[in-house]
């Protein structure tokens, strides 16, 4: 019997299952047309969520497990000076809230139990109430605006691919140094950020697994990127050095396996001179002596999963020897004593990229940005990563996020990621999404949440199925928000959301009330009949962008790049009907510039280097708070760096700059781009 035939007499309860457990059997899809969840899906998903449901006797055993009283969560979030509703709490109960001391709190009646009002300074603060304590997380009304970190109503910046970017000595993969380098010549130029590509942990002993939005740990950094400078002396970096370093930084493309086993072997090089270096060595013992247990974990995986490469057991843990598959078991504790030393090296090396960021930011601060980085935070995980290893329990399991088919991708995409269960962020205090926020904002002054989306809801695809055979499952979102809006506060950053794709009504509305900007991209700021929005209509509280790392360049765009792709992919040619289109859109932005003042060339002569002319132009005088120009476009490229729903038959995540920063920033079309967004965004 399948679970079709098993749930078929139950429908109803089933879909009363379905909604309190936060799953939608019913969804609007992205040209408005209402949509239903079969059975058989709603089914799947909810018995990886933990909810048996194949019987009638299931579905009400599930349903009285769901509404049974709960006592109070670990965390509580609210609003400075606002209401706090303590559910079940009698009145009368004694509570009090430690501020420096405890002070007593005066309980009123509400309906659902007690209430109190907040403490007017956000901020976490422990309450207790009769015997119980709980965490109280009193977000601020906003999070730090551009304005409060620039000074100016209207800043801009760039977008870099860290890898990508070119300088001597980088051994073929662009790096934290890179970084700091391109920040301090963008400051010079009037600019108050620099957003970066993910910086997350990926797998080290396997760099041929580089999708940066595939990270292992969100908790860790990439030692790929990690500037050995920002530590050791130029002479211990070149004599770590190899000569096969130069070769790799000659290629138009990233050769990961070969460029990160180089990286690595350095590393280990400057890793065996380290206790001879008084220094360093002493630095690196501090950050040891901190003992952080997520980072402490993520060491002793990355030394783990190199063993399971070498001993032929595979690089995914789930496969593994049972004795292996948990940080806690007899067996890794056994390997962590043997390998003490290899799982010292992989801390070692989040020391190093932690220094290099931390050292990047210090220098875009001292140049004069106002932000300076932004980090960008992946939406999942790997399942078969460090995190997941580290922190089963706070995931999904035999679920997969990705979205449902709309306009982009029109059988829907799965990304094959895992991502926090929503039972799990509850019952933890939200401690992951905690974690997760601090290790993007520890050396930044921004970040940036990939698909924001989910943080109200996520689609999920059952493991093996289809992405269109999927669901979306509700995630606390006031919360979440709340969270965000006081990490940022907390930090002294601001915060952005990828709010694209099929968004939930009153998301962006609810964003903007809590100071969290949106995105608004060039190609999408038209109207139904293709007009381009005029910049004056963009929205202030959003980030301006010419493109994403999923879209075509300006200059790609101008010329059909995307479109030639995809014939070459498809081994067809292009065709007529998106030939005409993209004419037909080529001369409404043509015209949508020329309205508002942005001078380009006739439109067939618009060569790569006007159309981002116009596009930047363009972008500049939008009133969007803060603009962000990919760097593709501040160089007029025509290839942009990822192709989605291609690996192989792209390059993606693998373009190198095509010259070093000091060549390419000088470049005289370059330095007059940043003099217009200067000039267009002054206060």
């Amino acid at each position: 019997m399948t679970l079709r035939d098993a749930t078929r007499p139950a429908v109803r309860p089933l879909l009363a299952l379905a909604r309190a457990a936060g799953l939608s059997p019913e969804w609007v899809d992205a040209f408005d047309v209402p949509q239903q969840v079969p059975e058989e899906t709603l089914g799947r998903i909810l018995i990886a969520l933990g909810h048996p449901c194949g019987s009638a006797a299931e579905i009400a055993a599930a349903l009285d497990a769901i509404a049974a009283p709960r006592k109070l969560p670990r965390l509580i979030t609210c609003d400075a000076g606002g209401e706090v509703i303590l559910p079940g709490v009698p009145p009368a109960m004694e509570a009090a809230i430690e501020d420096g001391g405890a002070q007593r709190v005066s309980l009123r009646p509400h309906r659902e139990g007690a209430a109190f009002t907040a403490p007017e300074t956000a901020g976490y603060y422990p309450l207790h109430i009769g015997a119980e304590s709980v965490r109280l997380a009193v977000a601020p009304s906003r999070a730090p605006s551009v304005e409060e970190l620039t000074g100016s109503s209207r800043a801009f910046g760039a977008i870099a691919q860290v890898y990508g970017l070119q300088r001597a000595g980088d051994g073929g993969i662009g790096d934290l140094g890179a970084v700091a380098d391109l920040a301090e010549r963008l400051a010079a130029s009037g600019a108050h950020a620099l957003a970066l590509s993910p910086l997350h942990a990926l797998f080290a002993a396997a760099p041929e697994r580089y999708g940066p939005y595939a990270p292992s740990s969100r908790l860790a950094l990439n030692p790929f990127l990690a500037d050995p400078a920002a530590v050791f002396s130029a002479e211990d970096v070149a004599a770590a050095s190899s000569p096969e370093a130069a070769a790799l930084e000659a290629l138009p493309l990233i050769d990961w396996p070969r460029a990160g086993l180089l990286k690595l072997a350095v590393l280990r090089g400057l890793f065996a001179r380290l206790e001879s270096r008084p220094g360093p060595a002493a630095a690196f013992a501090a950050f040891a002596a901190q003992g952080d247990a997520d980072l402490g974990r993520h060491a002793l995986f990355e030394a783990l999963h190199a063993h399971a490469l070498e001993a032929g057991l595979g690089g995914d843990w789930r496969r593994w020897p049972q004795g292996l598959r948990s940080p806690d078991s007899a067996d890794v504790r056994a390997f962590a004593q043997e390998h003490g030393d290899d799982v010292r090296f992989h801390l070692f090396l989040q020391w190093l990229a932690a220094e290099s960021l931390a050292s990047a930011q210090a220098r875009a601060e001292a140049a004069g940005m106002g932000i300076g980085l932004i980090t960008d935070l992946a939406v999942g995980l790997d399942p078969s990563g460090s995190e997941a290893w580290s922190r089963p329990g706070d995931l999904l399991a035999g679920l997969t996020v990705g979205a449902p088919p709309d306009l982009l991708a029109r059988d829907g995409q799965n990304w094959g990621l895992t991502a926090s269960s929503p039972t799990a962020l509850s019952a933890t205090g939200f401690a992951p999404f905690i974690a997760t926020l601090r290790a993007a904002l520890r050396h930044a002054g921004g970040v940036r949440i990939d698909h924001v989306l989910g943080l109200r809801r996520l689609w999920l695809v059952p493991d093996g199925r289809p992405a269109s055979d999927g669901a979306y499952l509700a995630y606390p979102f006031e919360d979440l928000l709340r969270l965000l809006a006081l990490e940022a506060h907390l930090h002294g950053a601001i915060a952005i959301g990828e709010d694209l794709g099929t968004v939930p009504e009153g998301l962006r509305e609810a964003m903007e009330t809590r100071g969290v900007l949106g995105m608004r991209v060039l190609p999408f700021e038209r109207t139904r009949e293709g007009a381009f929005h005029p910049p004056g209509a963009w929205t202030p509280a959003a980030v301006a962008m010419t493109s994403t790392h999923d879209l075509p360049t300006a200059a790609g765009w101008w010329r059909g790049n995307d479109l030639a792709w995809r014939a070459r992919i498809t081994q067809t040619s292009v065709p007529a009907k998106a030939e005409a289109q993209r004419a037909a859109e080529r001369a409404a932005f043509n015209s949508a510039a020329l309205a508002c003042g942005v001078p380009p060339s006739a439109e067939d002569a618009l060569g790569p280097d006007d159309a981002a002319d116009a596009a930047i132009a363009f972008v500049a005088a939008t009133s969007s708070a803060l603009a962000l120009i990919p760097l593709e476009d501040l160089l007029a490229q025509e290839e942009a760096p990822n192709l989605p729903g291609t690996w192989n038959e792209h390059p993606n995540w693998r373009r190198r700059t095509d010259a070093p920063l000091s060549d390419l920033m000088s470049r005289p079309r370059v330095v007059a781009r940043l003099a217009c967004l200067n000039r267009s965004r002054a206060p």
